[in-house]
């Protein structure tokens, strides 16, 4: 009796986890392509083959969906697309973050958009930012100065240098190339690391 009960709990356990998954690969390309407002449960629901009210049983709303996407999906994606960078390698770690973005920046972006009128997208954004902040920290420990007032404000000149916006200004509306924007990128990361006169 024991058996057929934990075979069937089992089954049911790995159906569940199938659709949790389906659902999650669903919301992710969503996210990834269209604006925030723009992406519907109902769609999403569709996309992966069950109802709204099954996709609203795992993930009680939109905004808790974009959470469970990006911590199941999105965060890994940006560390594949990122690679490993040698610390103080300024020419790997701009390479890494233009190959993110050139996949995912536009997404950023527009989620960034709606941050500060939906909590939890905020929540999301400013948690993204505090990991690239520790990002810039981790890759460029070995440069940074000692004194802690010196060692912000180069923290905030490389943050500003390698943020998502600073990407979509050169690349979507000054419309510089790839190539030119990972060049005005190292350039400006290498300015940030350079002692003061």
């Amino acid at each position: 009796m024991t058996q057929p009960r934990s075979y069937r709990m089992a089954a049911r356990a790995e159906g569940v986890s199938r659709t949790r998954e389906r659902i999650l690969a669903a919301a992710r390309d969503a996210f990834v392509d269209r604006p925030y407002d723009e992406v519907t449960l109902a769609g999403i629901a569709a996309e992966a083959g069950v109802t709204q009210q099954t996709l609203l049983n795992h993930f009680s709303s939109k905004e808790g969906l974009l959470l469970a996407t990006t911590e199941s999906h999105l965060r890994g994606e940006v560390e594949r697309l990122r690679g490993p960078v040698r610390p103080g390698d300024v020419r790997a770690a701009v390479r890494g973050l233009v190959r993110q973005y050139e996949r995912l920046g536009d997404a950023n972006v527009r989620v960034e958009a709606v941050a500060e009128r939906i909590p939890l997208v905020g929540q999301v954004v400013a948690a993204a930012r505090a990991t690239h902040r520790a990002w810039l920290e981790e890759v460029f420990a070995g440069q940074l100065p000692d004194d802690s007032r010196a060692r912000r404000r180069v923290l905030a000149a490389l943050y500003a240098a390698t943020d998502v916006g600073t990407w979509k200004l050169l690349r979507r509306d000054l419309g510089h190339s790839r190539a030119e924007t990972t060049a005005v990128l190292e350039s400006l990361v290498r300015a940030a690391l350079a002692p003061p006169p």
